[in-house]
This record gives C-alpha cells, sequence and structure tokens, in this order.
C-alpha cells in the first residue's frame, strides 16, 4: 500500500494543492490506473480502474463538504458527492462526516462507478475513455449511465458521437448549471484524447 501512496505522490506532482493530494493520498485503492497496477506488481485483469488524472477530474468538480447539503436538485449530498452511504443508507439533511469518512465514502463510490463503467462498456476503450465515463457515472448515478445513450453508441463503436453524448448531461432540475456545462466539457475533452 505504501508503494502505491508514494508512486501517487511522484506522478502527481503537485505538493502544493493541498485538496488534491489529500484525496490522492488516501485513495490508493482506486487511484491506480490499469497501466500503473502492473508497474506496482499488483495484479491486473480484465477489470479497469481510475488513474490518478481521472480521480483529479472528479475531486476537481466534488468540493468536500462535511455537513449533508442540498445538491439543488433535493438530494442531500456529503464528503466528495456521496449520496448514499457504504450501508445503503441515503444522506440526509443534518449529517455530518469527518474528513476521513469522506475519503472512505468516496473510496466506497468509485468502486461501484467503477465496476458500473466496467460492467456497461463492452467495446475496447483508452484509460482517459474510461476516465471520462468513470467520472460523469460518478455524477449521474449507475442506472442512468447504464441506460444513457452515450453508453449505446460506445458499445456500437460509434465513439465520436458517444463523445457528444456527455453534453447532454448538463441539467439538474430541469435547468443547464454552468458547473454541470464545465464537467461535461472536461469529461468530453478527456474522452476525446489519445
Amino acid at each position: 500500500m505504501k508503494a502505491i501512496f508514494d508512486f501517487l505522490k511522484r506522478i502527481t506532482g503537485e505538493k502544493s494543492y493541498q485538496g488534491r493530494i489529500d484525496a490522492i493520498d488516501k485513495f490508493p485503492n482506486v487511484a491506480t490506473a490499469y497501466d500503473d497496477a502492473s508497474t506496482l506488481g499488483l495484479a491486473v485483469d480484465s477489470e479497469r480502474f481510475i488513474s490518478t488524472r481521472g480521480l483529479n477530474l472528479i475531486v476537481d468538480f466534488e468540493d468536500l463538504k462535511l455537513k449533508a447539503y442540498d445538491d439543488g436538485t433535493g438530494v442531500w449530498t456529503i464528503g466528495f458527492g456521496t449520496t448514499v452511504y457504504p450501508n445503503k443508507v441515503r444522506v440526509k439533511k443534518g449529517d455530518r462526516c469527518t474528513v476521513e469518512q469522506a475519503k472512505s465514502f468516496f473510496q466506497h463510490d468509485l468502486r461501484r462507478f467503477q465496476t458500473a463503467v466496467n460492467e456497461a462498456v463492452t467495446v475496447p476503450m483508452s484509460q482517459n475513455q474510461f476516465d471520462a465515463l468513470v467520472s460523469l457515472a460518478y455524477n449521474i448515478g449507475v442506472h442512468a449511465f447504464k441506460c444513457s445513450t452515450l453508453v449505446k453508441y460506445l458499445n456500437s463503436l460509434n465513439y465520436s458521437a458517444a463523445a457528444d453524448q456527455f453534453l447532454v448531461w448538463n441539467r439538474a432540475g430541469g435547468k443547464i448549471l454552468k458547473g454541470l456545462v464545465r464537467r461535461r466539457e472536461a469529461e468530453r475533452a478527456l474522452f476525446l484524447q489519445d
């Protein structure tokens, strides 16, 4: 575990950005790219894992909140965007957590969304594509992701049309939100990178 921790610190080189480092440093289980896993001597199979780049993308858009808040659509959220605790209880008004609990919830959530992408996508994808898809699934939820037109296009090998579908997911509560527009543009740009 320490080897992964040290490796992530070395490759991110972001010692001055404390919030991101704290997040990355505490998620060695899930912040390991598929290719990085073999470098560290970990088992590598057909399951993919989010890379540090993908983790950074999510952390950039999910602010750490230690007190539950309404995300603007009536969904109570805590930590790094957690809406359901690992014990399957929904976050509710008045809930609080520690930084360590928020990191644990985030790690659990990442495993869930990585699994959703691994299960839903049946075609080859690059690490950047996988990372962008995990970020999207993390934000819109497993069911919405698996049933999305984006996944349908992707599984029919129409990568271009799939990339354009990121931009469709820019609404919350029926309104276009600037934060979601920025996030979808960033996810789409990552998806399209080689």
